[in-house]
């Protein structure tokens, strides 16, 4: 396998703000609106002391927290390069090539000429199939498509969307860069993409793309 040039990781620190609003009672009672207030925030605290926080170490817990979910996560490498650890590290086809569920796909990915165009994107979604996914289609149809860049292209292409989508944003239609879009439907830790195709490990970061690791390879429309 070609090796694909390592990348330095792209960082982002969001700063957020709280806002403070004043409400001045005109003609009425400001002791009474006072009191309704401090009521309804006092309850609003309460509801939210009475809703337990998912546990940590649970997928809804980890995509909160910005960690990767599914069950398909515990096949991944704890150490080394194919970690997430790893894998964060590195530009998207890079990350790829160094994960053992991705094999075809960096195959594939290198037959279209792709990895340095997925390398020096910046912010995308990789919807990533598996070695298995992959070996659903009929071999012929499979080799048939890996020698043929255009078509290899179109197919591989269907599968980045040119923005990051954390999980709270996955469910939807996306554009993407083939110009067709997908549709992701769910809520976390069960998404299923275009109707058939189920994220098995999500939210995996990479220098510059977050990817959702499917069991199906996305077809788009002829």
């Amino acid at each position: 396998m070609t090796a694909i040039q390592r990348r330095k990781p792209v960082t982002a620190l969001l700063v957020g703000g709280v806002l403070a609003a004043a409400l001045t009672a005109c003609g009425g009672n400001g002791g009474e609106a006072s009191d309704t207030a401090g009521g309804a925030t006092t309850a609003t605290a309460a509801a939210s002391a009475s809703t337990p926080a998912p546990p940590a170490d649970s997928p809804v817990g980890q995509a909160m927290a910005g960690e990767p979910f599914g069950a398909a996560c515990t096949a991944v490498p704890k150490e080394g390069a194919g970690s997430f650890t790893g894998m964060a590290a590195d530009p998207v086809a890079t990350a790829a090539s160094n994960n053992p569920l991705l094999s075809t796909l960096v195959t594939a990915v290198q037959k279209a000429g792709l990895v340095d165009t997925l390398n020096s994107a910046k912010d995308i979604t990789v919807f990533a199939p598996t070695n298995e996914a992959f070996a659903k289609l009929p071999k012929k149809d499979l080799d048939a498509v890996l020698a043929d860049q255009d078509r290899l292209t179109k197919i591989l292409t269907y599968h980045v969307v040119p923005r990051r989508l954390a999980p709270a944003d996955l469910t939807g239609a996306h554009k993407t860069l083939e110009t067709h879009t997908v549709t992701a439907t769910g809520t976390t830790p069960d998404f299923t993409v275009n109707g058939s195709a189920k994220v098995l490990c999500g939210n995996v970061q990479t220098a510059n793309a977050t990817v959702y690791i499917v069991d199906t390879v996305l077809m788009p429309a002829s």
